[in-house]
């Protein structure tokens, strides 16, 4: 089912808004993690974790979300289908996976939030999940970054559905 032109123009706007909603907050969440890990400032350390907590789970995990939807309707909606170009399954597999490690890392945001807001944490105290917010957040960025270049570029290249669907519209014959 292919939406209307203004149908579609407001999924395409939901999706670019969520999506580039999703990659400011996580260099936010990026530059909190980098402050949690290196700011001799127990007060800033404090601070920086909990917030970290509540922008991962009330702003990237919505937005994340809600760009996963919205690029499954723009997919499904539009001539560009989902499973007939190789940078859209990309761009969808690349989104499921950042919302699966996502979701699987809160417990350990909330975890170092919990113990950034009852005590000072030393240099040392869970520097390990510490490290690990950071590496996903650092990781999450540059990922994010590729659907947006393969929104841009679209790479050429049909899969086998996509190649087989263009022919079959092509070859057959016409209404009269």
């Amino acid at each position: 089912m292919i939406m209307t032109p203004s149908a579609r123009k407001f999924a395409l706007t939901a999706h670019v808004t969520s999506s580039v909603g999703a990659l400011g907050a996580v260099a936010g969440f990026l530059v909190l993690a980098i402050v949690g890990l290196t700011s001799k400032d127990s007060q800033m350390v404090r601070v920086a974790y909990p917030a970290m907590e509540l922008i991962a789970r009330y702003v990237i995990v919505p937005l994340v979300l809600a760009s996963l939807i919205t690029g499954l309707i723009q997919s499904l909606g539009t001539t560009w289908g989902l499973f007939r170009h190789y940078w859209v399954l990309a761009k969808l597999l690349l989104n499921a996976l950042v919302t699966i490690v996502l979701l699987l890392q809160m417990d350990g945001i909330s975890c170092v939030a919990a113990a950034a807001a009852e005590t000072a944490l030393s240099d040392t105290d869970l520097l390990g999940l510490r490290r690990s917010i950071l590496t996903h957040a650092v990781g999450g960025l540059l990922v994010l970054l590729v659907p947006v270049a393969l929104s841009i570029y679209k790479p050429r290249g049909m899969t086998r559905y996509g190649w087989r669907k263009h022919h079959e519209g092509s070859t057959a014959a016409p209404q009269p």
